[in-house]
């Protein structure tokens, strides 16, 4: 080992449970109940048969550990050249556990022989139990990765909190932890040179990225730093970053198809209707996916015998029809005794534990359920071996939801972190929930991974996972969770998409239109234009939607998805030579375009436009504009736009790299209709020096043939002599492919085609470059007025207001001082988003439809208020003294306007200022003036980042201090138990506060109400009738503070 400092070793801390002398006591009384034995003072013990690794809470050299000075950390090259291991000590090395992330676990452990030495050295050092690890880069240098994460493209200046799989539901660009954790920053310095740094632990991991050049780390102890490069491009990096942690599984190519999905399709019948409605209206479709209600109450492994009577005959129909079938396999496991796969798991103690060694119990779909603990072999065999006998009802697929785990009632929304995992040896043995939290997911697509394998040895797996970890691309692809549908969305899912192919998942992308709310017709044709260019693309909706079927939204938006998605399948050929690529050298799919020139600091920030390969696809993301009226930002080089005679202001502008040739395949309505002697289309785009490349990967699309030498790599090479451009067709392996296939070369991208066969050199006639140039002049001005003269998917349900405003349900934003606002002028009025600028914090996000920061007119729940229709009455930039201000009103019934101000005032644009008011405009003279009995109830929806760390603290008015955590369930606060004035939400891990000040005089009740992962904080005020002189009003404001 090889020390970069020659300082002495400091302390340091090792950690199992993060657990006391109390919790270690109770360790020992239950280690019997968990075939464990008792933990002791040595760092592993052993029982009869099997040993079990336990690891606790020591001092290495017993010093105090609380706190040291920042130390360089020591080193050794692993795996191969330009690769390093960092560790604190080497008793730290020693005391880290193994990697769940490598694909094989001893390559961390195995140094290498290697003569160099790391260009970037990080320092240590041990803070109040966390591992605080610091990397220094010069400025300009930019960072990315971290994984799933919403927000910007690039990371510099941002801080995720912790990487803890969160179950999200409509997240925002502010929230800090997702469904996946990817413990992964991507440094790009500013000589375009790349680094990658790895915080290879599985635990809660804070990644701090807001000092410029600055990488912060803070984890508990022990964990290395696995750090790659730096090498001349980023693409180098994840390509040495898949060799420690494995590439993308080859997917089927009918995997790569679009894929139509919604919770749920209720029944067989509505199954095949969706499945012959794709057919008659001919737009290209691959596969149909099942949620949860297919099966019988929500049971795993089970299928409702009234809507789903047989399964098998369903997916034969699906065959016939050119689809194949995915269906949901959810982790809970209902607790009920004669259901078989609860029985069959009891009887294989294959549950996880509580701390006192009995099965935990968690509420999910189902109700009570217990579930797998996949971190031990003999549960991962017995789930496998439920899938492989699931398969056997023509399941092509299987979609592992709810994997984070996700647990209901409960405010941290997953189980107990002291539960116990019985985990192999390999995987870092027994543990609490703490440890293994992160992989769960991740091990449950191992399982049903190998399940699939075990069912068809001649068929790859095609498992899709919502919860992940760093190496979960090795058994499953991903999706970005329960996404909202609105253009924020939209174009956050551009990032997202780019970020997970940056740490190592390249098979991702969203739910096409949003999974939450319903979308217009615009959103959704815009976002299946894009979305088609994805690496997995799928269409998802949630229940109680609108439908969101591509023919859902009228004609015009039909047509836009019918040709994004004919753009797909003719690319198909493409996209499946990269990912060939991708599984067999970690090569992304999709990129961000500064790939192309990492040198190039232009390139760093651009969200609307990726590349694929060397295909850029470039789009709006504004609803108001399109495609063709952005300015692209390109690479250096030639890019040669091009289309397939279906260019339209909704979709995006395509382009081709110079030194480029890419095959396309016919437009098929499935993958099904491809066949190996299928025409092929050549793009060849020449370079500066004339000439171009270009490779096709080609196979029976599904089973292992490729692995033994069943399939053929063509290598296209074209070069300009003069007036002639010769293409040679030169293959590397051979394989099935007929002779007779045609290709036809489109040169330049105009139309100059010729004809030729397969194995032969053909020769292009090309014109003079001024006849070039004018032949490009002449399409790229036909471009411009087909595209000018072709209008916009129309957006519907365009309301009207007062003053003439036209509204729609496209949010308003108010963004002055430190706050950032979204505010819906439709139902509801609601505030969507409410996001702290200094800090990035979002405390608040919401569907559109309910939740988030809105208002009721009675004392019941979702009263009048929070359904009806507001209209903007005024919205000004500055008026009265304020930077931005909203005025709305919603008509709730009885001649009853609840109206409502919100403002950020310019002499203090710390606060967000709402008020708020029931007023009379109409009651009739029958009822003396006065109105029916209202109640005006404020009823935000905050969202807790950190739920078992966050707490409501108060003062009340007879001078009692009060903290409200979590588990107190609902409180309700009256008379002199009210708040003095103000209450404040504290995150105790942000130390932050929200603090909420409010008008004792108009405030008749207060009520905490915790929920999962949220809180509302309820102003109430008086219950009574209103006149036209005299409204109920309440009046607020919310600030965010350092908490004490």
């Amino acid at each position: 080992m090889v020390s970069s400092s020659s300082s002495s070793l400091t302390s340091a801390s090792f950690s199992f449970f993060s657990v006391n002398d109390r919790s270690l006591r109770l360790l020992n009384l239950i280690a019997p109940s968990l075939s464990l034995p008792a933990i002791r003072s040595s760092v592993t013990s052993r029982s009869k048969g099997r040993r079990y690794i336990v690891r606790r809470r020591m001092n290495v050299s017993g010093v105090d550990s609380s706190e040291t000075a920042p130390s360089e950390m020591i080193f050794e090259p692993i795996l191969e050249d330009g690769v390093f291991r960092f560790d604190c000590s080497v008793e730290h090395r020693r005391a880290a556990f193994p990697s769940v992330s490598f694909k094989k676990s001893k390559d961390r452990e195995v140094p290498i022989q290697s003569r160099i030495v790391p260009a970037y050295t990080p320092t240590y050092s041990l803070l109040e139990e966390q591992q605080v690890v610091t990397f220094e880069f010069s400025p300009g240098t930019s960072f990315y990765g971290t994984g799933e994460v919403g927000g910007q493209l690039e990371r510099t200046g941002k801080r995720v909190r912790f990487t803890w799989n969160t179950d999200a539901w409509g997240y925002g660009p502010g929230t800090t932890s997702l469904y996946q954790s990817h413990p992964w920053v991507l440094a790009v310095l500013p000589t375009g040179e790349t680094l990658g740094v790895l915080a290879d632990t599985t635990r809660k991991c804070e990644i701090d990225l807001r000092k410029e050049g600055v990488i912060r780390i803070i984890s508990p102890p022990s964990y290395p730093i696995i750090t790659f490069g730096p090498f001349s491009t980023p693409t180098a990096v994840l390509q040495s970053l898949c060799h420690a942690v494995g590439t993308v599984f080859m997917p089927p190519k009918w995997a790569l198809g679009y894929h139509q999905c919604r919770w749920s399709y209720m029944s067989d019948k509505r199954v095949a209707e969706i499945a012959q409605t794709f057919r008659d209206k001919k737009i290209p479709s691959d596969v149909i996916w099942m949620d949860i209600d297919y099966m019988d109450g929500f049971r795993c492994f089970t299928f409702d015998k009234e809507r789903f009577p047989d399964p098998s005959a369903l997916a034969k129909h699906l065959h016939n029809n050119g689809f194949k079938a995915i269906w949901m396999l959810d982790p809970g496991i209902k607790q009920e005794e004669g259901f078989d796969v609860y029985d069959s798991g009891s009887k294989n103690d294959v549950w996880v534990k509580r701390a006192d060694g009995k099965p935990f119990i968690g509420e999910v779909w189902p109700g009570p359920c217990v579930f797998p603990d996949y971190t031990n072999s003999k549960a991962r065999s017995w789930w496998a071996n439920l899938v492989k006998d699931f398969i056997s009802n023509g399941v092509d697929g299987i979609w592992n939801d709810m994997n984070e785990p996700a647990v209901f009632k409960v405010v941290t929304k997953t189980m107990p972190e002291n539960n116990i995992h019985r985990g192999d040896n390999e995987l870092g043995g027994v543990q609490n929930h703490s440890h293994y939290h992160n992989v769960y997911g991740m091990l449950m697509a191992r399982s049903t991974y190998e399940g699939m394998e075990l069912a068809d040895k001649n068929k790859r797996p095609f498992v899709l996972t919502r919860a992940g970890f760093i190496g979960s691309q090795r058994y499953a692809a991903t999706w970005t969770g329960d996404n909202l549908s609105t253009w924020e969305h939209l174009h956050m899912s551009i990032s997202m998409v780019l970020q997970l192919g940056i740490s190592g998942q390249p098979l991702s992308g969203p739910d096409i239109g949003g999974f939450a709310g319903n979308a217009t017709p615009r959103l959704f044709g815009r976002w299946m234009g894009v979305g088609a260019m994805f690496p997995f693309c799928r269409g998802h909706s949630e229940a109680g939607t609108d439908n969101h079927e591509p023919w859902s939204f009228g004609e015009e938006c039909e047509e836009v998805c019918r040709a994004a998605l004919r753009r797909r399948y003719q690319l198909l050929p493409h996209f499946y030579t990269l990912f060939y690529f991708a599984h067999t050298t970690g090569a992304p799919v999709a990129a961000p375009i500064f790939f192309a020139d990492p040198k190039d600091s232009r390139l760093r920030t651009v969200e609307n436009a990726f590349l694929l390969g060397s295909l850029l696809i470039h789009t709006s993301t504004l609803s108001n504009q399109g495609s063709h009226e952005l300015q692209p930002v390109l690479p250096s080089g030639t890019w040669l736009r091009f289309d397939f005679e279906d260019s339209h202001p909704d979709l995006p502008t395509l382009y081709l790299q110079g030194g480029s040739i890419i095959a396309l395949g016919p437009p098929h309505l499935h993958v099904g209709e491809s066949s190996l002697s299928d025409d092929l289309t050549l793009l060849v785009s020449l370079d500066e020096n004339g000439k171009a490349v270009g490779l096709l990967f080609e196979d029976d699309g599904d089973g292992y043939g490729y692995k033994e030498g069943s399939y053929l790599i063509t290598h296209y090479v074209a070069e300009r002599q003069s007036s002639i451009v010769t293409v040679k067709i030169l293959k590397r392996k051979e394989s099935g492919r007929g002779q007779s296939a045609v290709f036809i070369f489109s040169y330049c991208l105009v139309v100059l085609d010729a004809w030729g066969m397969d194995g032969e050199i053909v020769q292009i006639n090309v014109p003079s470059e001024s006849e070039v140039s004018a032949l490009i002049s002449t399409s790229n001005e036909r471009f411009k007025l087909h595209m000018e003269s072709t209008n916009l998917i129309p957006e519907k349900e365009v309301l009207h207001g007062q003053k003439g405003m036209e509204l729609s349900r496209e949010p308003v934003q108010l963004n002055s001082g430190d706050w950032k606002l979204n505010i819906v002028p439709w139902i509801g009025g609601r505030i969507l988003s409410m996001t702290h600028v200094p800090s990035g914090v979002q405390w608040l996000h919401s569907r559109i439809e309910m939740n988030g920061y809105e208002e009721y007119s009675g004392t019941e729940y979702r009263s009048a208020g929070c359904t009806e229709e507001y209209n903007v009455i005024e919205r000004d930039l500055e008026q009265a003294g304020e930077d931005e201000s909203l005025i709305l009103e919603g008509d709730v019934g009885g001649g009853l306007v609840l109206r409502r101000k919100i403002a950020i005032p310019k002499d203090n644009p710390r606060v967000v200022h709402i008020a708020s008011s029931i007023e009379a405009r109409s009651v009739g003279a029958g009822s003396g003036g006065f109105s029916r009995l209202v109640c005006l109830r404020v009823h935000p929806t905050f969202y807790l980042m950190h739920p078992t760390e966050s707490f409501v603290k108060f003062t009340s008015i007879d001078g009692t201090k009060h903290e409200v955590w979590p588990d107190s369930g609902e409180q309700l606060y009256v008379g002199n138990n009210l708040p003095q004035g103000e209450w404040m939400l504290v995150d105790k891990s942000l130390n932050l506060g929200l603090v909420n000040r409010f008008d004792v005089s108009q405030v008749f009740k207060c009520i905490i109400h915790w929920d999962c992962g949220t809180v509302n904080l309820e102003l109430w005020s008086e219950d009574r009738p209103v006149s036209k002189e005299s409204p109920l009003k309440i009046e607020h404001e919310y600030e965010v503070t350092s908490s004490p």
